[in-house]
């Protein structure tokens, strides 16, 4: 996860704080799955991530994804029942996912929104 953040928002291996190569050489292997494979589509799979990590039938979720004239719209959708963990108190949780979407977004140079369908 801590990749996909990376990648969305362009740390440099220096920012990111990795670790320098090894005197000898040869690099570590890394265990962890490929950002992509991870990350799914980018800002959608990161906010799949989230919603997902967050409520209590991940499985119910759904994400879908439209261009539209404003900037590309996220749209998740769940049962009823976790609609206010997504939200969060006072609306918190949702503002950081948002504040994080349209971050990443404009690092493309996208706008983007992420909605909550009731």
């Amino acid at each position: 996860m801590i990749q996909l953040l990376k990648k969305l928002f362009g740390a440099s291996a220096a920012e990111a704080g990795a670790e320098p190569a090894p005197a000898d050489g040869v690099a570590p292997r890394s265990t962890a799955a490929p950002v992509d494979s991870v990350a799914g589509e980018g800002i959608e799979g990161f906010v799949s991530y989230v919603v997902r990590s967050l409520v209590d039938s991940p499985e119910q979720v759904r994400i879908s994804t439209a261009d539209g004239d404003r900037g590309t719209v996220i749209t998740v959708s769940c049962e009823k029942k976790d609609i206010g963990k997504i939200i969060g108190k006072n609306g918190k949780t949702i503002a950081a996912i948002r504040a994080l979407a349209n971050g990443a977004g404009g690092r493309m140079g996208k706008r983007v929104s992420v909605e909550v369908q009731d």
